[in-house]
């Protein structure tokens, strides 16, 4: 398999980003599974460096990608998504009600784009400006995510 073909399986979280019907969505809810899974047997903390060492890997590969395909944050590139949703789990915790209210947190910030990560998407450019604003949605999915689950649970009691 050749570098570029390793970038883009990478980049598009194992083709999920090749859905031709909302590749952001497909790559979140593959991230997700996969999330899930890796939660099973790891502690939080693993799911956290994971999309740390993600990070630090996609911002150089996602400015190549852009480069060789002449494209401004492509549609396929999800692996910011996956960072986004798996800093979302790390931070909401590991419950399967906190992993949907994270992912659906997620979806909403990473569409509408709310303050700082539209600005972020917009006056960033290259693996920066992909990554940035899915980070940003991730950390505020995540806390999102807790807060609602905490006031359910207060409710409840």
């Amino acid at each position: 398999m050749k570098r570029k073909d390793i970038r883009k399986l990478f980049l598009t979280f194992f083709y999920t980003g090749l859905s031709p019907y909302a590749p952001g969505t497909v790559g979140s809810i593959a991230a997700a599974v996969v999330g899930y899974f890796i939660l099973q047997y790891f502690p939080v903390s693993t799911l956290f460096l994971l999309s740390i060492l993600i990070t630090l890997l996609a911002l150089k590969e996602i400015d190549i990608y852009e480069n060789e395909y002449n494209k401004k944050d492509p549609k396929e590139i999800v692996i910011d998504e996956v960072v986004g949703v798996w800093l979302a789990f790390s931070l909401s915790s590991a419950t399967i009600l906190q992993m949907a209210l994270s992912l659906v947190f997620f979806r909403i910030y990473d569409i509408w784009k709310p303050s700082l990560i539209g600005r972020i998407d917009k006056e960033y450019d290259g693996g920066k400006g992909v990554m940035g604003d899915d980070i940003v949605a991730g950390i505020l999915a995540g806390i999102s995510s807790a807060l609602v689950y905490q006031g359910y649970l207060y409710i409840i009691k």
